[in-house]
């Protein structure tokens, strides 16, 4: 008996998102036996963790790199960070904000979101600015600690990122990326920070990349990530509730080396066989249409499968999802403004995703 089904929950086949709510995505065996390796043993917390960043920003041509708590708590570090620039940041001075005076985060319209809560928490104040240049310039004072800039789906209202990154070095201002569900495609893991030329990128470490749910990444400048070390634990202050262990860092680890080992043409090109045949599978039926949606929900260079449901059709949306849900086996997709839901191939070995073919033309057909 599983665990899950000792508590009397049942698993999902998720065919929605690496979503956090969902479990984010599966951790491959290496990760499995890094984990528990590292598990078995005592260590020097703060040396682990700048040798493991160490070794992970020479796997990913970085200057420098971090094993967060998640991408949410490598903003938080990051941000407080940027705040107390050039000094060394205080673990006690947030959000108190004790003699820090750069306290502001500028954030395009566009892409104000949830996530915002990682920069406020800091202490810090957002400045929005309209999806425009000079908009974006406008707001820059001699309080501003930083440009938080979203990738992906929230970032296309925006102005390209290489026109805010210009202005930003104009005004020395530093950009930190959020681009939390950004891989694939791997080579964001320097695109952001060696190419565009950002100091600090931050990324889930339990979606794309198949780390630990509880970690994330800061990838980007020597001073950025000494600062991150410094505010994190065993240090009091801000980052204390943000604790990463020996086991998700041994974790960590052993997901960037994974990651760049996979043939990523071979694994996207894997993806688009699933949505074909989910098209395929799906065709014939009246009332509905499937089609492929390009990118993927996160802005990722991968195919979904888009189901959409005809005025009339006898069967609303969310009644297709409930009923699958609730049948035999729980299988989760993505539903649609106004009438559609959508597959997503990343969560899935090709056995479920026969699977959710043959359970959602059941269905839609029933």
């Amino acid at each position: 008996m599983s665990i899950y089904e000792d508590l009397g929950i049942k698993p999902i086949i998720n065919a929605s998102a690496t979503l956090t709510r969902l479990g984010g995505s599966r951790m491959p065996r290496q990760v499995l036996e890094a984990m528990h390796a590292a598990a078995g043993s005592f260590v020097d917390l703060p040396l682990l963790q700048a040798r493991v960043g160490d070794r992970i920003a020479e796997l990913t041509r970085n200057d420098a790199a971090f094993v967060s708590s998640g991408a949410a708590g490598g903003i938080v570090l990051a941000v407080a960070t940027l705040m107390a620039a050039p000094n060394e940041p205080d673990p006690m001075a947030y959000p108190m904000l004790k003699g820090i005076t750069r306290n502001e985060a500028i954030v395009f319209a566009s892409q104000r979101n949830g996530y915002d809560f990682a920069i406020v928490q800091t202490g810090a104040s957002i400045v929005e600015c309209d999806d425009t240049l000079d908009s974006f310039e406008s707001a820059i004072t001699g309080r501003t600690a930083c440009l938080v800039w979203f990738a992906g789906a929230l970032a296309v209202k925006s102005p390209p990122i290489e026109d805010v990154i210009a202005i930003a070095r104009k005004h020395q201002v530093p950009v930190l990326v959020d681009a939390a569900a950004q891989i694939p495609p791997v080579s964001n893991l320097w695109h952001f920070t060696k190419v565009l030329g950002c100091e600090g990128v931050v990324f889930s470490g339990g979606k794309g990349i198949r780390g630990p749910q509880a970690a994330g990444l800061v990838l980007g400048t020597r001073e950025l990530i000494a600062g991150c070390r410094r505010l994190s634990p065993p240090a009091q202050g801000i980052g204390r509730p943000l604790k990463v262990g020996k086991e998700e860092l041994a974790g960590m680890l052993a997901a960037v080396q994974y990651t760049l080992d996979q043939d990523e043409e071979a694994m996207l090109e894997g993806y688009e066989a699933i949505v074909q045949n989910w098209i395929k599978h799906l065709a014939g039926i009246a009332g509905v249409t499937t089609e492929r949606g390009f990118p993927s929900e996160a802005g990722q260079p991968h195919a979904r499968a888009i189901v959409r449901l005809d005025a009339g059709f006898r069967k609303t949306r969310d009644q297709v999802v409930d009923e699958l849900r609730n049948g035999e086996i729980w299988i989760e997709v993505a539903a649609l403004e106004p009438n559609a839901i959508a597959l997503n191939p990343q969560t899935l070995t090709r056995e479920e995703a026969d699977i959710v073919a043959a359970r959602l033309r059941q269905v839609l057909t029933s």
